[in-house]
């Protein structure tokens, strides 16, 4: 008999070391992992034990993974892991019966995420009672908390009005758009909203629509019945009802095709949807936030995106600040990012040297807020003890980086011209900012928008 306060969870999967690392990982996190190094494994591993999911990777030595599918009868949920990322066996997968996939490399939330999701929608082993589909927040094990905004004494202007542009929205039910470069927070940004929200105790459903298939765009937001195509082989409840009372977070909504966004924009207006093969229409009460990284008045003015669905999401907007945009929130980050790695690696680092600290003020952070905590835990993973030395950075962010003259027919003049242009746009024109960014001295900035003779 298994534990039912502790999912099992079979990992399938030929790289040893990234098998044992991602079992490590998810029995912190409060789940039962065992590991078969191939299809054969995996399925004498599944006649001995019971599992609640299991996670497989696409390419096996001896088979591909998704032979498990047929062999498991849809018993319990199986997401492909893929290197390759290729959409078309993704969708033939996920047509015979995978819950889900995930391309490689992703990151330990995205995991933990498409688990909880696929627990939350399929009846566990033993525990579940017929028809009934459990909040994904009761079923995902504890972690820490990676909230960021509300949570930290951050002292930029940029920041102290995105709290407050938060705190005003939060408790009404007005759709919101953010928009922000990739890395700044979007989703900590719309789960802090859902947490200051009178929803904040109904369920909290964040779907990437930039990683579902056209094909599946449907079934994965309504749902649907057994039978009702090729491969549904169970019922299965859509996001929208997953998130019936709650909160839906429509992430990177720019890249939904067109024909999903009629369907999206219906749901919306009827508050009411429909699972594929059934006649019966469901009423649901979902607050709906959005986020994008992408201009969708361009993607409207260009044909990319409707403009009434564009109206729907954008009742408000927030824009996240870039971290360079940031001043003084720097340290707070930085603090807080140790705290959490250290805990999370059970390590004691004790701070950072002054050359680091150097390099973390003068460095531009493309990557946003992500790269910043990547950066450091990375750093926390690669030092013994004591602080942080810049033994422990990627070389990325200690060497300026230089133009490689190996660009086709672009030339070293061309490409730095381009990354003037592009940094003084993303600074707003700001020359202080697009200097910092670009790693030169304010006066070498002026000088190669003369040389170059760009109107700014």
């Amino acid at each position: 008999m298994m534990n039912n306060a502790m999912p099992k969870i079979l990992i399938i999967e030929d790289d040893t070391t990234f098998a044992q690392m991602l079992q490590k990982f998810l029995i912190k996190k409060g789940y039962g992992v065992e590991i078969g190094f191939t299809v054969k494994e995996g399925r004498q591993k599944l006649k001995q034990n019971a599992f609640d999911l299991v996670l497989t990777d696409l390419r096996l030595p001896d088979a591909e993974g998704i032979e498990l599918i047929t062999d498991m009868q849809q018993k319990v949920p199986v997401i492909i892991m893929t290197g390759y990322a290729e959409v078309s066996s993704a969708v033939t997968a996920m047509k015979k019966g995978a819950y889900d996939y995930i391309s490689k490399p992703f990151t330990p939330e995205a995991v933990l995420k498409i688990i909880g999701s696929a627990l939350s929608t399929t009846p566990k082993t033993e525990t579940s009672q017929k028809g009934q589909v459990a909040p994904r927040e009761n079923l995902e094990p504890q972690q820490p908390s990676s909230k960021i905004i509300g949570s930290l004494n951050l002292v930029s202007p940029a920041s102290k009005k995105l709290e407050e542009y938060i705190g005003l929205v939060a408790p009404t039910d007005m759709s919101v758009l953010i928009t922000g470069e990739s890395g700044t927070g979007k989703e900590v940004t719309a789960k802090s909203i859902h947490d200051r929200s009178e929803r904040s105790g109904r369920p909290f459903i964040a779907v990437d629509c930039g990683a579902i298939p056209k094909e599946l765009a449907s079934s994965e937001f309504f749902g649907h019945l057994k039978g009702s195509f090729t491969g549904a082989i169970n019922d299965k409840v859509g996001t929208f009802e997953a998130a019936n009372g709650g909160t839906l977070f429509l992430d990177e909504v720019g890249n939904l095709p067109y024909d999903n966004q009629i369907q999206l924009l219906r749901a919306l207006q009827e508050r009411r949807i429909r699972r594929i093969g059934s006649t019966k229409e469901i009423d649901v009460d979902v607050r709906i936030l959005t986020a994008t990284n992408e201009d969708l008045k361009v993607a409207v003015k260009e044909g990319r995106f409707r403009e009434d669905l564009y109206h729907r999401l954008n009742e408000f907007s927030l824009q996240i600040p870039s971290l360079i945009d940031r001043q003084g929130d720097l340290v707070v980050l930085v603090e807080h990012f140790l705290e959490v790695s250290n805990k999370r690696l059970n390590k004691g680092i004790t701070g950072f040297t002054k050359e680091v600290w150097d390099i973390f003020e003068s460095y531009g952070w493309p990557g946003n807020i992500r790269e910043l905590q990547n950066v450091i835990q990375r750093a926390v993973l690669l030092t013994g003890d004591g602080e942080i030395t810049l033994e422990a950075l990627p070389t990325e962010i200690i060497e300026t980086p230089t133009v490689n003259n190996d660009n086709g027919d672009i030339s070293k003049s061309e490409f730095e011209k381009e990354q003037i242009i592009k940094a003084l746009k993303r600074t707003n024109y700001n020359k202080s900012k697009a200097a910092k960014l670009l790693q030169v001295t304010r006066k070498t900035l002026y000088n190669r928008i003369s040389h170059y003779d760009l109107d700014v």
